[in-house]
């Protein structure tokens, strides 16, 4: 057994002091507030919160931080990296370049990620053969990258089939997309069905499913992944709505609006969690809410792309739980994500307090939406997912513990614990010098990528990536 003490621990009815909180086999077996510490005790200084969940990550494109802004910063930038990129990634450099994002997330206090996994197979769009790790080549280094990392991986296996949705229907992947695509959703659901036959011993990763977007499969294919989702009891995620273009494409091509097509494919319910959800009708957010559908903000990436503000708190009062994701990594930082979804009603609404900070609590420690519904709390039987943030820095100085989450970030997190794993001690992360890993994997994938980098003509959106 191992027990941490901590000065402050947010436990489910809120803030206590001198809280023992006791482990073994990577979970807690006992959590006791106002007890004084034993010699014995690993000391947690500050507030220790439950481990935070990174709903929505996009690991390859960590590499574009900071190199999409030049003639502003439009979507046609970002969009040619981030295909350049995809077209250089191997398992090789994929699973350097994730090690890295994953500890840059651990650091900030995330113990676990949902990684929207489309990148499969070889640019050319066949699958690696199995003396080059075969068809599941590409997860097998995100896993091993969680694995060094510390963090567990929620792998959201992602069928892409068609490269976008025009008035006449959905179009076929265009080059740079041949790598995402199965051919068929059977193909695609016989790939994932090895996948979680290989990792099933596995206790620190699960095997989801994703639909990519309304845009990338059919209704038909839609349906046929939620049916699989639901046999195989496992988190469903889906793009959705982010910008207007999407939904003009969909009521285009079928009458109806993006979440409307989810809801007659039967992909709506709790088991699913639906990413950015910007765009939405009222009847959308009914729809969502009523069917008790999750939602995972982006808030970042949302104001990085300039793709909108969410309505996070109508869809919260109508039914839907919320989570948030790092997305494209422009920021690894899941409290500031968590905070950006109450700036954001603020500078949609001219109010403040739309969400609490208990609330923005639970949006950073929605494990559910990963397939982990014990995580998320400091109670018996819940995971050892500890994260301590110090309440001594230049950021959190006099603050209020229970309003810190309105304050302290990424950087002001000192220790977290990943089912029991002590991954990151006072600052610094057990592989060491994460920013030079970072440097080196993002260095070495723009080497790689920028022979093939060539200008983009095809019109698209956002969806597409």
């Amino acid at each position: 057994m191992t027990a941490y003490w901590c000065e402050r621990a947010w436990l489910p009815d809120g803030v206590a002091e001198s809280v023992r909180v006791e482990t073994a086999g990577g979970r807690i077996v006992a959590v006791r507030p106002g007890t004084p510490p034993s010699d014995q005790d690993v000391r947690l200084a500050g507030l220790v919160l439950p481990g935070l969940a990174d709903a929505h990550s996009h690991a390859f494109h960590r590499a574009l931080r900071g190199r999409t802004h030049s003639g502003g910063g439009s979507f046609w930038t970002w969009r040619e990296g981030m295909y350049a990129l995809a077209r250089a990634l191997t398992p090789e450099r994929y699973e350097r370049l994730a090690r890295a994002v994953f500890a840059e997330l651990a650091l900030g206090g995330t113990t676990a990620v949902g990684e929207f996994h489309y990148v499969h197979h070889r640019p050319d769009g066949t699958p690696y053969p199995d003396d080059a790790g075969g068809p599941n080549a590409m997860a097998e280094a995100l896993r091993a990258a969680a694995r060094d990392a510390g963090v567990h991986l929620t792998l959201l296996d992602t069928c892409y089939l068609r490269g976008g949705l025009g008035p006449d229907g959905h179009e076929p992947l265009a080059p740079e997309q041949a790598r995402f695509g199965d051919r068929t959703v059977e193909r695609w659901a016989r790939r994932v069905d090895t996948l979680r036959t290989a990792w099933a011993d596995d206790d620190r990763v699960l095997v989801g499913a994703a639909a990519h977007s309304v845009r990338a499969v059919t209704p038909d294919e839609l349906a046929a992944v939620a049916r699989w989702a639901h046999e195989a009891r496992a988190p469903l995620h889906v793009h959705l709505s982010e910008q207007p273009a999407e939904n003009e494409a969909a009521l285009a091509a079928f009458g109806v609006t993006p979440a409307r097509l989810l809801h007659d494919a039967g992909a709506l319910g709790p088991g699913t969690t639906v990413v950015h959800a910007v765009h939405l009708t009222d009847d959308d957010v009914a729809l969502l809410g009523g069917s008790g559908t999750g939602v995972c903000l982006c808030p970042a990436t949302e104001r990085d792309l300039a793709d909108g503000i969410a309505p996070g708190r109508r869809l919260a009062d109508a039914g839907s739980p919320l989570s948030v994701g790092t997305d494209q990594h422009v920021g690894a930082d899941v409290l500031a994500e968590a905070r950006g979804v109450e700036e954001h009603e603020r500078l949609a609404t001219g109010r403040r307090g739309a969400f609490t900070p208990a609330e923005l609590v639970t949006v950073a420690t929605r494990h559910a939406a990963l397939g982990r519904p014990d995580a998320g709390r400091l109670a018996a039987g819940a995971p050892a997912d500890l994260v301590a943030v110090r309440l001594d820095t230049v950021r959190t100085a006099g603050a209020d513990p229970a309003q810190s989450v309105l304050v302290a970030g990424a950087a002001d997190v000192s220790d977290v614990v990943a089912g029991g794993e002590h991954v990151v001690r006072g600052g610094v992360h057990r592989l060491g010098d994460v920013a030079g890993l970072l440097a080196e994997a993002v260095d070495e994938l723009w080497a790689a990528a920028r022979p093939t980098t060539r200008p983009t003509t095809r019109p698209t959106t956002r969806s597409d990536a």
